[in-house]
């Protein structure tokens, strides 16, 4: 589909599925040479993470462990600027690499939270998977490690990435329609 309507808004096709799935396979190499010697725990960060958390973990071939945790921070098409942990940390990853898995880093406010919550848990080094990064959106200093796609500051929706709940299903990933 080129064009999608959800709710009260139009979105544009920006990334193709296949274009994804070349990105994801570039990092999962990156990560299956530098990790190796590791046996971390995936940290997804719920809902947005799911498809590429699904997709990136077929194509690790390093042992690991995979485990979730849910943090909000975005109402509508806006970043509220706070975060909220719905769901917390089940594992002990005291020792541990530990790679968080994250639809998108944008801001890096949520991201700021998270690696000071999970740091108090002393893991031997943290280490950050995203599919997407908005270089011009991010407002702290947040080293991202694997990044699979940067993309410009606009809205957008598929893969995993909603707005108000909807389009998370979508397989390939659109951008909002300005008018």
């Amino acid at each position: 589909m080129k064009t999608v309507k959800i709710k009260d808004k139009e979105f544009q096709l920006s990334i193709t599925n296949d274009e994804i799935q070349a990105a994801i396979q570039r990092i999962a190499n990156k990560i299956n040479e530098e990790l190796h010697d590791e046996s971390p725990i995936f940290l997804g960060v719920l809902n947005g993470c799911f498809m590429f958390m699904s997709d990136l973990l077929k194509k690790i071939e390093i042992p690991c462990e995979v485990s979730f945790i849910k943090l909000s921070s975005y109402a509508g098409t806006s970043t509220t600027g706070s975060v909220k942990q719905i769901l917390g940390l089940n594992n002990s990853i005291e020792g541990r690499t530990i790679v968080i898995v994250e639809d998108i880093v944008d801001t890096g406010i949520t991201m700021e939270h998270l690696l000071k919550s999970l740091e108090e848990y002393k893991p031997k080094c943290i280490k950050i998977a995203t599919c997407l990064q908005k270089p011009d959106a991010l407002q702290r200093d947040i080293k991202t490690d694997y990044v699979a796609i940067n993309i410009p500051n606009e809205f957008i929706v598929g893969y995993g990435l909603d707005y108000d709940g909807f389009g998370r299903n979508l397989n390939e990933i659109y951008t909002i329609i300005k008018k």
